[in-house]
Parts: structure tokens; C-alpha cells; sequence
């Protein structure tokens, strides 16, 4: 069962919880992405019924931003918290290097995916990032035959929302990988390029705010958070 909020159908899991269900996904049949909206996602969402169908199509979706977590419990539906994006990468990578599963990174600016690849692989020791490209490319195709040539097992796709998620649902099966997931501008922290809010900003909910200091440029989609959060108080009173 998934909660629902504003749309969006949110699995109720903890992050452990969800690495455990991203693991078991690939070992099983077929092709299976993972989505992680935020606020802003949701809101696109609303307002586009592809990229909403795209969403709750996922085989997970997970609550990447404290905004999410705080209209769920608007809307009396509690999520058990957070499950950024980033952290789910981490701790699938961890479960991935035990066994030397193969992945292949894509997204980014040219060069980027290549550093994310030397960084992680560092850091993962077993874990095989068999094929790297950058997101700027016209064409799926080739990219798509370079992902089944590397035999990957998994794929980040981080080419933003909400393109990301549309090119999973077209392309997910043809790359002939077990596990997709959308991971947005997560290779850029990888990389090195962008860093990422210390530890103690995370566990107060507080990284968006530690990225807004950083990037003041990100007020006017920040300044939509509040709207979000009014949003869920509407919706919780029309359910009355």
C-alpha cells in the first residue's frame, strides 16, 4: 500500500528498508526504476498527467524532500521520513560492491560521470561502473545499445526531472538492466562538482535551506514550498 499525497503514491519505507527493496529488485525479472520526488516533482505532477502516470508507475518512490514528509503528516498519512535519492544510491552501492554488480552511470556534463566513476569506485571497492555517458546527447539509441553492450545491472539516471523519468519508462527495458533509478543532479555530488549539505543540516531537515545559501539563485523554487505545504492543508480539508 502506498500513501498518497497530493497525487503522488509514496512507498512508507525507511531508507534501510528501501535499499533492501531496490537489492531485491535486482534480482528479480524483468526492468524496475525508482523515482524520488520532492515538493517541486509533486507539484509538476499535479500539474502534468504523464509525468504524474510516469511517477506512480515507478516500482518505488521514495520521499526525497522534508517537504514531502511534512504534508504527509498534514494530510494525517505519516511517513516513517526522509529517502533521499543520494542516500538510496549510496546504500545500493554498498549491497552492489558485495557482489560486483555492474553500474553504469549517465547524466551530468561531459567529463562529470567520468569523476563520479573514479570517486565511487574508490569508495566501493567490488563495484563495477561498466560504462559512463554524459546527458548531452539527441538521440536515445545509442546510448540505450551502449548500456545493454555494457551489461549493466543498474543505471543512475540523472538527467532531471521530469526528463529522467520519461526517458526510464521509454527506454528502461530495451537497456536490458534489472534497476533504474532517477537520480537527478546526485552524479555532480558524486563527482565532486557540487557539495553536498554537511550531516548535521540532513538530519535536521535543513539541506534545502543549506543549498539555498549556497545557491541563491534557487529562491523562486524554493519560495514554493510553503504553496506545497498550503496545498496539503486544502487537500486535508476537502477529506473532512
Amino acid at each position: 500500500m502506498r500513501t498518497e499525497i497530493l497525487g503522488v503514491g509514496f512507498d512508507d519505507l525507511t531508507l534501510a528498508e528501501a535499499v533492501a527493496a531496490g537489492r531485491a529488485l535486482l534480482d528479480g525479472q524483468g526492468c524496475h526504476y525508482v523515482v524520488t520526488p520532492n515538493p517541486e516533482l509533486v507539484n509538476t505532477a499535479r500539474a502534468d498527467p504523464a509525468f504524474r502516470e510516469a511517477l506512480n508507475g515507478a516500482d518505488l518512490v521514495l520521499p526525497d524532500g522534508i517537504g514531502v514528509v511534512y504534508a504527509a503528516k498534514i494530510l494525517g498519512r505519516p511517513l516513517k521520513g526522509r529517502c533521499p535519492g543520494i542516500d538510496f544510491a549510496a546504500g545500493l552501492m554498498a549491497e552492489m560492491a558485495r557482489e560486483g554488480r555492474r553500474l553504469y552511470l549517465l547524466g551530468a556534463k561531459p567529463g562529470v560521470a567520468q569523476a563520479a566513476a573514479r570517486n565511487l569506485e574508490a569508495k566501493y571497492p567490488g563495484l563495477n561502473i561498466c560504462g559512463v555517458h554524459d546527458g548531452y546527447f539527441q538521440d536515445d539509441g545509442p546510448v540505450v545499445e551502449d548500456i545493454r553492450s555494457a551489461a549493466a545491472d543498474a543505471v543512475f539516471v540523472c538527467l532531471g526531472a521530469p526528463k529522467q523519468e520519461f526517458w526510464m519508462v521509454k527506454n528502461g527495458p530495451a537497456t536490458g538492466a534489472k534497476l533504474l533509478a532517477g537520480l537527478g543532479g546526485s552524479l555532480d555530488v558524486f563527482a565532486g562538482v557540487t557539495e553536498r549539505a554537511p550531516e548535521a543540516w540532513q538530519k535536521l531537515g535543513l539541506e534545502w535551506l543549506y543549498r539555498l545559501t549556497r545557491e541563491p539563485r534557487r529562491i523562486g523554487r524554493m519560495a514554493k514550498l510553503p504553496l506545497f505545504l498550503v496545498s496539503a492543508l486544502v487537500a486535508r480539508g476537502k477529506s473532512k
